[in-house]
């Protein structure tokens, strides 16, 4: 149910989603879902939780697992991958709701901040380990370049809503991995 719930916030955004729109999607009856979840902020909050622990946790938890630069490559690959085979074009929920719903909700702009300093700290956390390992260049700090690839990663999401082209979205993600890369390094290459 909370999936069928959260896919139709995920298509419509919260705005546009309405109380039938998720009755009709999860078959529950309205007084049901109010009793399970109470009103529909509250249902997007639960939908927009599983959206973060299905999504972006399962994702960083795979990269986790990786050498530092490979993580974060294998990151972005599976970003504009998604991205790409997204023929709905919904894109992110969660840069969605950052768009769509923060702006407007104290509760939620922290929900979302909260997510996307896990998603900076990851970064942050990878581009250290490969700095101290000399995978990744020391030129600039590990905050610095988390910063930078949490920019890269907003703005990856938002550009595939309107334009979903793999060569477009991976030229955006090439000239960050390549800053990070010791070996393609202009200074480098030439040794």
């Amino acid at each position: 149910m909370l999936d069928a719930a959260m896919e139709c916030f995920w298509n419509r955004g919260y705005e546009a989603t309405s109380m039938r729109d998720l009755v009709d999607k999860t078959g529950i009856t309205g007084a049901s879902l109010y009793n399970a979840f109470g009103d529909k902020r509250a249902i997007y909050q639960r939908a927009l939780d599983r959206y973060v622990e299905g999504s972006v946790a399962a994702r960083l938890a795979r990269c986790e697992e990786l050498p530092p630069l490979e993580a974060i490559v294998a990151f972005f690959d599976d970003i504009v991958s998604r991205s790409v085979e997204d023929r709905s074009r919904k894109g992110c929920m969660l840069v969605n709701a950052a768009l769509d719903v923060a702006p407007h909700d104290d509760e939620f702009q922290r929900i979302v901040a909260e997510v996307m300093t896990r998603i900076e700290l990851f970064f942050r956390d990878c581009v250290q380990k490969g700095q101290e390992q000399g995978a990744i260049t020391s030129t600039m700090s590990a905050e610095e370049l988390g910063r930078h690839l949490l920019g890269v990663l907003l703005g990856v999401r938002v550009l595939a809503r309107v334009r979903p082209d793999r060569i477009l979205l991976e030229g955006v993600v090439r000239p960050a991995i390549e800053l990070l890369d010791i070996g393609s390094s202009p200074r480098h290459r030439d040794h």
